[in-house]
């Protein structure tokens, strides 16, 4: 420590790997510091999904491509997190693929090592490894490439290059080229000249893990060439050599969504599970909320059903956000699951059964179709009961309707209320605008009139699942007609749907990019 500097008490200075991209592919160590940060200093092109996982309370700060005003960026960099430290927070520095490769991380040390900042450096995954796992080709092979080399294309646009081209070219492992975006015809030139021959395989991996990621082949000839044509995006990975050449992995072959991009429309909060079942076809889900749940109007009524709750021989949740909204406020009244005495649950489907399980409750009612005619057909015929139907602000009253007719007595609770989306964030019509778009899941009436209004004429473009025939009636009332329908109304049933379709229906390969680079643009 340097004479006169004070090591800030309780700091602590946390460099992360955010990987290439997806929220995902990040460690899990990662995702426990993000949650209790201060403060995250965070490159700007990391993803706006991976900095939803931030501790909502930090502060953020990014750091913008270029802008620092000393001849050494990294080392500016690093001052402003001993600044950031002195104020006794826990500060993280979030840093795209992996901290110690490409990403000035000596720089930035060196002023918290000379002020005694205690550091800790959590690795990601680096982007020629995620690169390679995203194009199903091994980075090294006992048959085809023993060791792999780590270079930034920056270094071929100097006069005296770092890298050693004549070296390189008589290595008969792979080479993996970063930011080699602007110098692609310099980096693959140089290798020629230095002996590489013209035909060796280059896969290209283009904003790898994003939702508008391209995957390419190409040669070492012929490839500066086809970065100028087909302007592949940064941050883009180019792995040079015989293991280029091999094959998809034939798990990723098989999986009929692969290559195809899906926007899901649900709620935040409630997309997670339609872009797993996607990405376990091989898709990339897209979330982009069309509505907003919020509180309803008043409470008053949700309240005096819960304390009237003994008076119920049922309650019935007709969704997810009803039953979350029900349980937040039964404990906002001080009240647990001993208050529901013997009244018994129903649900509207599997989703909704589990999260009434989730909070710790059983359901002991799902019908064996997924909606509110489901549990009408199994209520109607029992003796005179009196019911709770936990619903939306403006949901149907099939149930009510229904119950009633048959003489039941039926009271009904406000737990939400469902916003339409009227404008979309910046960021996220930047991405649709240059990030084509393969199908839409519409997972509700609502969501099919909010989607119609916030998308407008794409959607004519796009591929519609509908998870319902009352959906798809939704969606014909706007002039619009679904591609394909789910026969089980959830999540794995729309993708069902989906999958269904591309095995009969499409004639282009999901993986026809392999072959030609201007396959999907």
């Amino acid at each position: 420590m340097q004479q006169g500097s004070e090591k800030p008490p309780c700091s602590k200075v946390v460099f992360i790997g955010a990987g290439p991209g997806h929220p995902d592919l990040m460690t899990v160590r990662a995702r426990q510091w993000l949650a209790r940060a201060n403060v995250v200093v965070h490159d700007v092109l990391v993803p706006q999904e991976l900095l939803a996982t931030v501790n909502p309370a930090a502060d953020r700060v990014p750091v913008p491509r270029g802008t620092a005003t000393s001849t050494d960026p990294g080392t500016e960099i690093g001052a402003m997190l001993v600044r950031l430290a002195t104020e006794h927070r826990t500060v993280i520095r979030l840093k795209g693929g992996d901290p110690s490769v490409f990403a000035r991380l000596a720089e930035e040390l060196k002023p918290l090592h000379q002020a005694g900042v205690a550091i800790e450096i959590v690795p990601g995954v680096t982007a020629a490894f995620a690169a390679a796992a995203a194009a199903g080709i091994p980075i090294t092979s006992r048959m085809a490439a023993s060791s792999v080399t780590l270079i930034t294309g920056h270094e071929a646009d100097k006069e005296q290059s770092g890298v050693d081209f004549q070296l390189l070219s008589k290595l008969s492992g792979t080479i993996a080229i970063y930011m080699g975006v602007d110098q692609a015809a310099t980096w693959s030139q140089s290798l020629l000249n230095a002996g590489k021959p013209a035909e060796t395989p280059v896969t290209i991996v283009s904003r790898c893990s994003w939702p508008d990621q391209r995957i390419a082949v190409s040669s070492l000839g012929r490839c500066g060439a086809d970065f100028a044509a087909h302007a592949w995006l940064a941050p883009a990975v180019a792995i040079v050599g015989e293991v280029a050449q091999l094959p998809p992995a034939m798990s990723a072959s098989l999986q009929p969504l692969a290559g195809r991009r899906v926007l899901v429309t649900r709620p935040a909060g409630q997309g997670e599970t339609i872009v797993d079942l996607i990405a376990g076809q091989g898709g990339m889900g897209i979330h982009v909320p069309v509505m907003r749940i919020e509180s309803p109007s008043s409470w008053q009524n949700l309240d005096a059903a819960i304390r009237a709750v003994d008076t119920f021989d049922w309650i019935i949740f007709s969704s997810v956000n009803g039953v979350q909204s029900f349980l937040r406020r039964l404990g906002t009244l001080g009240l647990d699951g001993r208050w529901l005495g013997t009244v018994r649950l129903a649900a509207v489907g599997p989703a909704t059964a589990a999260a009434l399980s989730a909070g710790g409750y059983v359901c002991d009612l799902v019908p064996d179709s997924f909606r509110a005619e489901g549990i009408l057909e199994k209520m109607i015929s029992l003796p005179s009961s009196r019911f709770l139907l936990i619903r939306a602000e403006r949901g149907r009253d099939v149930l009510f309707r229904g119950l009633t007719a048959a003489g039941h007595s039926v009271d009904e609770a406000v737990a939400y209320r469902s916003v339409p989306v009227t404008i979309l964030e910046p960021a996220t019509k930047n991405l649709l605008s240059h990030c084509p778009i393969d199908w839409v899941v519409v997972t509700s009436p609502a969501i099919a009139h909010a989607a119609v209004d916030l998308f407008g004429s794409a959607m004519e473009s796009w591929r519609i699942a509908s998870i319902s025939p009352l959906t798809s009636d939704a969606l014909a009332t706007r002039g619009v007609k679904p591609t394909a329908e789910a026969k089980e109304a959830s999540a794995t049933g729309l993708v069902n749907a989906m999958v269904a379709w591309e095995l009969t229906h499409s004639e282009q390969s999901p993986h026809s990019e392999w072959s030609s680079p201007t396959a999907r643009p």
